[in-house]
């Protein structure tokens, strides 16, 4: 395993992490998620991501089950949670957003559903336009000054929301933010590479990018359907359909013209998506998700693809990923 610091902090998550989004509780039971943090932590994964909305914590419960069933050192991982958008099917005005009540509230019951005493990383899923920026600021620096959390960041903020939450941190001597989690693949690139930019020169900021197989476009698994054990096949999913393949074939004839690249590196489609993410100075992990192990230990070999992307390779890649 390879090991990067979360921007200029002093923490060091694993190049590859593990999240339980759409999978833990819904396709995968106690039983495969040990297994499958078991195989993680054996492989250096050190960081596990988790959000309270997550089959409505139920994802945070199997993950806190297994982590204290396994009994993983505490300092030798990573859990983090999500606040935002509430962990019941209809909340209330209270159980959702980023008003202070909430924040504090979901981070408690984050802590008890995963079973500790504290999150390492601790997000605003969203932005919350009904609660003034500062307001959510200052609810994450008492979450840090009271050791609940130890580094808190933003998932999908616009740019100038995360600029202005970094304002309000330096002129009250606030914590700030130290991540973001925002989408990033091969197919998706324009918010990391282009509207962050700024953001890692002037706070130091990392990033714990999710989605890097464009849940699971760019690992060919769809190129001739959509076999019917996968996510996209699932009823409650098909938002998610429509917005993985797109509308015509676009999409999906780039992920085919990948396909001779990742033979000629011996790798698959997916090792070869993962890996280019892993190009990106700026990504400090790369979220994986499975719900078999097998998916699992293909997705690791990443690591071993990651050399041989040299140069030429990665402008063979953007030309077929930039192409009309």
């Amino acid at each position: 395993m390879q090991y990067r610091r979360l921007g200029t902090s002093g923490l060091q998550l694993s190049a590859l992490s593990f999240g339980a989004w759409v999978t833990f509780g819904k396709q995968v039971g106690r039983g495969e998620a040990r297994e499958l943090l078991a195989l993680a932590h054996d492989r250096g994964v050190n960081f596990f991501d988790n959000a309270e909305t997550y089959n409505n914590g139920v994802a945070e419960q199997v993950m806190g089950d297994v982590l204290a069933d396994l009994r993983f050192p505490r300092d030798s991982y990573c859990v983090s949670s999500k606040v935002f958008f509430g962990a019941v099917d209809k909340p209330l005005p209270t159980q959702r957003g980023l008003s202070r009540k909430h924040v504090m509230e979901a981070c408690t019951q984050a802590l008890q559903r995963l079973r500790v005493d504290y999150l390492d990383l601790y997000f605003c899923h969203r932005p919350d336009p009904d609660t003034p920026i500062a307001e959510t600021v200052m609810a994450m620096d008492t979450l840090v000054r009271q050791g609940k959390v130890l580094y808190w960041g933003t998932s999908e903020w616009p740019a100038e929301a995360i600029h202005e939450a970094h304002r309000i941190a330096r002129e009250n001597h606030l914590y700030a933010p130290v991540m973001e989690q925002p989408q990033y693949n091969l197919l998706h690139r324009e918010r990391v590479e282009e509207e962050y930019a700024p953001l890692y020169a002037a706070y130091g900021m990392g990033t714990t990018i999710w989605s890097p197989l464009g849940s699971g476009l760019l690992s060919g698994k769809y190129n001739d359907g959509v076999p019917v054990d996968s996510r996209l096949a699932q009823p409650d999913y098909a938002w998610l359909r429509e917005s993985v393949l797109g509308k015509g074939d676009e999409r999906l004839r780039k992920v085919r013209a990948l396909q001779p690249i990742a033979d000629e590196l011996g790798g698959s489609l997916a090792q070869l998506s993962i890996a280019w993410c892993l190009l990106n100075p700026h990504v400090s992990t790369v979220m994986l998700g499975a719900s078999r192990r097998e998916q699992l230990e293909q997705n690791l070999g990443a690591l071993e693809v990651l050399p041989k992307l040299d140069a030429t390779l990665a402008q063979r890649i953007r030309t077929i990923v930039e192409a009309a």
